[in-house]
């Protein structure tokens, strides 16, 4: 016997270390997040999230086009409306931000799959994901907004919803207003472990998001809490998720990889904004590799688990891998 293995035979040469690669990396795990505002001919760059941009409608057609092109096989749709009131009442407005955009990108890129967020808080003068009542988010009235929500996303041409509010509850209350109004086959990607993360920062600016007063610790979930993150997956699949997500990624991957073993379901996980900002600021300085480190930290949540990746590195990360 050979006293140690020679485990750098398989590494020596490029067409070896292809040949043994356990996890692959391809355009068709990810989902491109979008972010769209009212007006015309706007492609705003938002400072902390450079290189991402809020689109008009017209603009953001293209930019999704483009994604399709480079075979990215969907979006996720959020939206800045044009006034907010106590209930985001834009949020299931059929002349909001999201439905007009659906409807468009329906018409113009219409094999591209949309995924829209089902969520409150862009939309509410609070900045909250629910009903506030006495200063608090109450559950019960935030779901049926929820249920609106999500139909009217559906009536206008989304393929998938993906709430992200974290009430207990929101999966079966939104299965059940699809199923009742012939929505049958239309998939829930649910944020079911959505975590209070300081990571979240640079999103709530792009999006005009922030709480007015406290944070969201009532209703996400504590970064601590791994188990209490198994029983919430569990509960939406019960409630009838088809996907179920995992949210942020890079500080999760122990979560997603504890969901993978668990259940026999899809998994997403999200490569969430402040992730995606810390690797834009560190490259800019010139301190990393932003190709190298943006591919393994991707790389890394698909070897977690995950089956989805959801990423606003998407594009490039998809250009890379092609050469």
């Amino acid at each position: 016997m050979y006293p140690f293995k020679r485990f750098r035979r398989l590494r020596q040469n490029e067409k070896l270390r292809t040949l043994v690669t356990e996890t692959e990396l391809s355009a068709r795990h990810f989902i491109y997040p979008m972010f769209f505002t009212p007006g015309d001919h706007l492609r705003e760059e938002i400072p902390e999230m450079p290189g991402i941009c809020r689109f008009s409608i017209d603009e953001g057609v293209k930019e999704a086009r483009e994604a399709f092109e480079l075979g990215i096989p969907g979006v996720l749709l959020f939206g800045i409306p044009s006034r907010k009131d106590a209930v985001g009442s834009e949020a299931f407005s059929e002349s909001g931000i999201i439905q007009k955009a659906l409807r468009a990108l329906k018409k113009e890129v219409p094999a591209l799959l949309l995924v829209t967020d089902v969520c409150m808080c862009e939309y509410t003068d609070h900045g909250h994901c629910g009903v506030v009542k006495d200063g608090k988010v109450v559950n019960d009235e935030t779901l049926e907004l929820l249920r609106k929500v999500a139909l009217s996303q559906v009536k206008a041409g989304a393929d998938v919803v993906a709430p992200s509010d974290m009430m207990d509850g929101r999966v079966m209350a939104i299965r059940e207003a699809l199923d009742g109004n012939g929505f049958l086959d239309t998939p829930i990607m649910s944020y079911s472990a959505k975590f209070a993360s300081a990571f979240y920062g640079p999103f709530r600016e792009a999006a005009g998001s922030r709480p007015s007063f406290g944070d969201r610790t009532g209703y996400q979930m504590n970064p601590a809490n791994s188990r209490e993150a198994m029983r919430e997956i569990q509960s939406d699949i019960e409630e009838g998720a088809d996907i179920v997500m995992v949210k942020p990624a890079l500080s999760y991957l122990d979560v997603i990889r504890e969901a993978r073993v668990r259940f026999d379901i899809p998994i997403a996980a999200y490569n969430v904004s402040g992730e995606y900002s810390m690797v834009k600021a560190c490259a800019q300085k010139g301190w990393i590799d932003e190709k190298r480190i943006a591919l393994e930290i991707l790389t890394s949540i698909k070897r977690a688990g995950a089956d989805i990746i959801i990423s606003y590195h998407a594009k490039d990360a998809t250009r890379w891998l092609k050469g």
